[in-house]
């Protein structure tokens, strides 16, 4: 059974500094250098057209990122589609589908709304358009280029800020920085982070893309709700229990700060973000869930784990429910509110995108 107490070796890697870490980031930095590189040539290819990027049959947003895993892409995609259905879109969600997690998430979060799921972002967002859809939002599409978008909001987490940037293998950076030039609007995300951690985000934004819109959200928790019956009870049920956490999420440790915030005493069993679980794994945790549940506490998953351990929790065990999450827009209104609106009149005109990316 994993540990949450101590950090995986990638996690240390990237973000401690311990001797260990910073021996492990030098010797890989001769990767990363070459990384770079490619992903240098890789844009520059596209900037001047030997690339191509396909213009789409109906207008796209992307909400992608610049590391990899844990900023908030599937909660943030799931509210942008919802925002665009109040504003009379018919919105679909196109994503790679990573696992079998992400597709069963945004049709629980968004039922009225098309979900595809296509490695091919191009042939996805023609299928949707087939299927009635008049508007995308591209789920982890920032670096995939070959789709051509109406705009792009790239996510950073405040949670998992690194005190330098560093790309693949030696940090988590897909891209460096700079690459926010591409965007429309820089989103900072914070789950257990304070909004001076994410104004420290922030700063780093404004010093490498001066003039970027930037908006912040924070990802709050809500309530629990009961993976069989969708029962709803006030996360304030967590306070002074013990609670066992179940998460194959990016950033498991903010999952915890969470909980802990809300009074649970917990007791985290983190996987691999889009883990499978197996048979066995299910048994281990229905076990050790008794075991809780009997001492008067609760057990609790996130909402990309329940999709997954819903049919296969042993019937007669203890209760599981998720913490369903809201997204509270904290900063960047306006300048959210006219990137959405810039969708909906591409929409409205028969665009599928613009020539170049506005700044909103």
């Amino acid at each position: 059974m994993p540990r949450a107490d101590h950090r995986s070796f990638v996690e240390r890697l990237w973000y401690g500094d311990d001797g260990v870490a910073r021996v492990a980031r030098l010797a890989l930095a001769p990767a990363a250098a070459a990384y770079r590189g490619v992903s240098s040539l890789r844009g520059a290819l596209y900037d001047r057209g030997v690339l191509r990027s396909h213009e789409l049959p109906i207008p796209a947003v992307s909400v992608g990122n610049l590391t990899v895993g844990g900023t908030g892409k599937t909660p943030v995609a799931a509210w942008v589609a919802s925002e665009l259905v109040s504003r009379g879109a018919r919105a679909s969600v196109v994503l790679r589908g990573y696992g079998d997690d992400e597709p069963a998430v945004h049709a629980r979060l968004n039922p009225e709304a098309i979900v595809v799921a296509n490695p091919d972002r191009v042939a996805g967002v023609e299928l949707a358009a087939a299927r009635g859809a008049d508007v995308a939002v591209l789920d982890d599409a920032f670096q995939h280029r070959r789709a051509r978008r109406a705009a792009d909001i790239v996510l950073l987490s405040a949670d998992l800020w690194p005190a330098h940037v560093r790309l693949l293998p030696a940090g988590p950076f897909r891209e460096p920085l700079g690459a926010l030039s591409r965007a429309s609007l820089a989103l900072v995300t914070r789950k257990a982070a304070t909004p001076e951690a994410a104004a420290v985000v922030e700063r780093a934004i404004g010093e490498a893309a001066p003039g970027l819109s930037v908006a912040r959200a924070h990802l709050a928790p809500d309530a629990l709700v009961d993976v069989r019956d969708g029962t709803r009870t006030a996360l304030a049920e967590l306070r002074g229990r013990k609670v066992l956490a179940i998460c194959g999420v990016g950033d498991p440790a903010a999952f915890r700060a969470q909980l802990a915030a809300a009074g649970g005493d917990v007791v985290v069993r983190a996987f691999p973000d889009h883990h499978p679980f197996s048979d066995a794994e299910i048994a281990s945790l229905a076990a050790e869930a008794r075991g809780v549940t009997r001492a008067g506490g609760l057990v609790v998953c996130t909402l990309k784990d329940a999709v997954k351990l819903s049919s296969r929790w042993p019937s007669g065990t203890a209760a599981l429910s998720y913490v369903s999450q809201h997204v509270i827009l904290e900063s960047g209104h306006e300048a959210l509110d006219r990137l959405l609106t810039s969708v909906l009149h591409a929409r409205r005109s028969g665009a599928s995108a613009p020539g170049r990316h506005t700044r909103i």
